[in-house]
């Protein structure tokens, strides 16, 4: 890997094989920021345990 090269989701692989949420489930039903709206995508992968490494 070069150095400076940066990997997608920090190296972490997610899979949502399995996964039937809707998205008003994991994000609510209110119009949210984009930043608000990856902290509660990575709050859902680590409750569900969905990331590894």
């Amino acid at each position: 890997m070069a150095k400076g090269k940066r990997l997608a989701f920090g190296g972490y692989s997610i899979n949502f094989k399995g996964c039937n949420d809707t998205l008003t489930a994991v994000f609510g039903d209110k119009p949210i920021g984009p930043s608000e709206m990856t902290k509660k995508l990575w709050a859902y992968v680590k409750r569900k345990k969905l990331a590894g490494k």
